[in-house]
């Protein structure tokens, strides 16, 4: 392994020679896993994009490191994939990553439903918080994220340095479409969501994630209503 690409040594040149040798999603696992080996993990929300990263990962690191963040606000639904997932992979080192506060601790601070009045700390709290303790233990996390999905994540590239999480993210999907996860899902007949059958292209915790209407943004589902369209572990200057 080499420790050319770590935060503390991170230097835009040498990040610019490894992109230029990196030419698909493949490449960048190989290369990510060869350079970091169990000092990166894969951060999942367990959507469509989420089971894509977890096959081609399997066949890359079936022993991978992969982290959840259980807000303890999810569907049934997600927590029912899960299940499948550990029976299909099971080599993969699972770690349900759970907030500081319960959930009624929360509520005994903050009041009841936080993420109604204050949903940016709610995400925090359940999410920001603790993928900052779990991503201070390695040098790298990957990431599910497409440049399609909105304008905050158009310019994302393979490899960024993460000023919130103060290590390297590793983005191998940026130039896959939506259309692209669905046919490689349906090609290796892969289990997935079941909400997203119901116009929930994106899934996160139940209290905030919509169906959405046909030709409406991915993301539309995701705390609508309130301008907010990020959990705040993807912004810039910072599994969902």
């Amino acid at each position: 392994m080499g420790n050319v690409l770590t935060y503390e040594t991170w230097e835009e040149g040498s990040a610019g020679r490894v992109l230029e040798k990196l030419t698909d999603t493949m490449d960048v696992l190989k290369w990510a896993y060869r350079e970091y080996g169990d000092d990166i993990v894969y951060a999942c929300s367990f959507g469509a994009e989420g089971i894509v990263m977890l096959d081609l990962i399997s066949k890359v690191n079936k022993e991978a490191g992969i982290l959840f963040l259980d807000t303890g606000l999810h569907f049934a639904e997600t927590y029912e994939l899960i299940d499948k997932i550990k029976e299909k992979y099971p080599g993969f080192r699972l770690d349900m990553v759970e907030p500081d506060l319960s959930l009624s601790e929360q509520e005994a601070l903050y009041g009841k439903e936080l993420w109604k009045c204050d949903p940016n700390l709610c995400c925090k709290i359940r999410k920001v918080e603790p993928l900052a303790r779990e991503l201070g233990t390695v040098k790298a996390w990957i990431s599910g994220l497409r440049r399609e999905q909105s304008e905050t994540r158009k310019n994302i590239q393979y490899i960024n340095k993460d000023n919130r999480f103060k290590n390297i993210k590793i983005c191998p999907l940026i130039h896959w479409k939506w259309e692209d996860t669905w046919n490689y899902i349906s090609l290796n007949n892969l289990p997935y969501n079941p909400l997203h059958d119901k116009l929930y292209p994106s899934i996160g915790c139940q209290p905030c994630t919509q169906p959405v209407k046909e030709g409406d943004d991915l993301r539309a589902g995701r705390w609508a209503n309130t301008g907010k369209t990020e959990c705040g572990l993807h912004l810039a200057g910072g599994s969902d």
